[in-house]
């Protein structure tokens, strides 16, 4: 009978343990940044990579039409820009740190567009939803104007509903690295990019 019992505070004892192991920490809170800067599948790979970007996402908002596909935005018909949306742990990445890498991803002077791809729905902006982003940002913003001397037009704008796009845009430029990387060499961004901000990306 004494083995069994000690048998028995043992087993209790393990199971303790076992739960005090398996208490889940606190998810981390999470937050969204979204950013249009000419052709989404750059965006993307430009921001995907961050250490403490959890995802992100490419879509289209801004516009007022729901569930817009990639053909009908790029009609021009719908208001609606190419952007990406990304989630962040902002324990890890701050957001004022993609606002950053955002700029230095785009020309913020570009009034037509982005580079190669021009059009209503290539236009730059930054997107915030909150008072914090939206301070953030300006902030950033005015700080180009006294570089550019006046000459960014890339908005900050109150966030809209954000739709994502087709699958087959997600992740392009790691599932498609040769016809991404032909895409980016004929597109020239790179020498605009080092022409705007004096270095070529590394992204």
């Amino acid at each position: 009978m004494r083995l069994q019992r000690l048998s028995a505070f043992a087993a209790i004892g393990a199971m303790l343990l076992a739960a005090q192991g398996s208490v889940a920490k606190p998810a981390p809170q999470l937050e969204t940044a979204i950013f249009a800067g000419g052709c989404f599948w750059t965006m993307e790979h430009g921001l995907e990579d961050i250490p403490g970007v959890v995802k992100a996402v490419s879509g289209f908002t801004g516009g007022k039409e729901p569930h817009p596909s990639y053909e009908l935005v790029s009609s021009e018909r719908t208001g609606h820009v190419e952007a990406v949306k990304v989630t962040f742990d902002p324990s890890k990445v701050s957001y004022a740190t993609l606002v950053d890498r955002f700029w230095h991803m785009i020309d913020p002077t570009d009034s037509r567009g982005m580079v190669c791809d021009q059009g209503n729905s290539y236009h730059s902006a930054i997107f915030v939803s909150t008072p914090e982003q939206r301070k953030i940002a300006e902030a950033s913003r005015a700080q180009l104007q006294v570089r550019f001397k006046g000459r960014v037009y890339t908005p900050v704008r109150e966030a809209m509903p954000f739709w994502p796009a087709e699958a087959y845009h997600q992740g392009y430029a790691r599932k498609n690295p040769v016809a991404y990387g032909e895409y980016k060499v004929a597109c020239g961004r790179d020498a605009v990019l080092k022409r705007v901000w004096g270095e070529v990306p590394k992204w």
